[in-house]
């Protein structure tokens, strides 16, 4: 039977499995206050999908790929960067899309979508150091991103955004029956909000992340919870915690 693991590493970091490819989303692993897992314990990847330029989601991006051969999947001026700071040639090392692209690596296929989030890419990242008085160099776009599996399942992790109503749209065009989104509340949309992207989208499950004590981003996922199922009943929020591992199998998961 179909079915795509989902490990939660920590903040905004996930690695999907499915039966052909191991994926990692957003991995920020050595200087992660909330992750156990650490760089050197990465000994396989296939695609490594990073929504922003931001030192919490760019992370360790770069490096994984360099030591597992894998695929770095972003926008163009990431792509640049992977290819002129850290040796991933653009088109075969490091693949390149912008809002509504698609690209097929084995068995997913990846399509970059919408996001709103503040734009900025750190300097671990361009190598560069900054010069007096300039606090950021200008990242593309942030965007969210839909892997559509060829077993049928899709999960949708929205990165860092607030809540926006074409995200009805995304739910309509790709049909992710798992939906990852930041609930903090600060940085990102909150509670209410999430709540609200839930009724938008309609997914089997709601996976929270970019919330904690640790980060300064308290959130009661039990109120979210309270929310989503007045407004998505058929829609069950997954409070995830670091390390554990969600197996999505046709319309149904479990957690260990």
């Amino acid at each position: 039977m179909a079915s795509v693991k989902i490990t939660f590493i920590g903040h905004a970091s996930f690695r999907f499995e499915s039966e052909k490819t191991v994926t990692y989303f957003d991995t920020w692993l050595d200087d992660n206050p909330t992750a156990k897992m650490k760089l050197s314990q990465v000994r396989k990847a296939d695609i490594v999908i990073a929504s922003h330029g931001h030192g919490d989601h760019i992370g360790d991006s770069f490096e994984i790929c360099k030591r597992t051969k894998a695929k770095f999947v972003g926008n163009y001026e990431l792509c640049l960067v992977a290819e002129q700071v850290h040796g991933l040639k653009m088109g075969s090392r490091a693949l390149s899309m912008n809002p509504g692209g698609s690209i097929k690596v084995k068995d997913a296929t990846i399509t970059m979508v919408q996001g709103h989030h503040s734009q900025s890419l750190s300097t671990h990242v361009t190598g560069a150091e900054l010069p007096s008085g300039l606090i950021f160099h200008p990242d593309s776009a942030v965007n969210g991103f839909c892997v559509a599996y060829d077993n049928g399942i899709t999960i949708y992790d929205t990165a860092d955004t607030c809540l926006f109503s074409d995200m009805q749209l995304v739910g309509q065009m790709h049909g992710p029956q798992v939906a990852i989104m930041p609930v903090g509340g600060q940085y990102t949309m909150g509670i209410r909000e999430a709540a609200r992207a839930a009724s938008l989208i309609r997914p089997d499950v709601v996976i929270p992340c970019h919330y904690g004590p640790i980060m300064g981003q308290p959130a009661n996922i039990g109120e979210l919870s309270k929310a989503v199922k007045f407004l998505s009943p058929n829609t069950e929020v997954v409070e995830m915690k670091v390390g554990q591992t969600l197996t999505y199998t046709a319309s149904s998961h479990s957690l260990r």
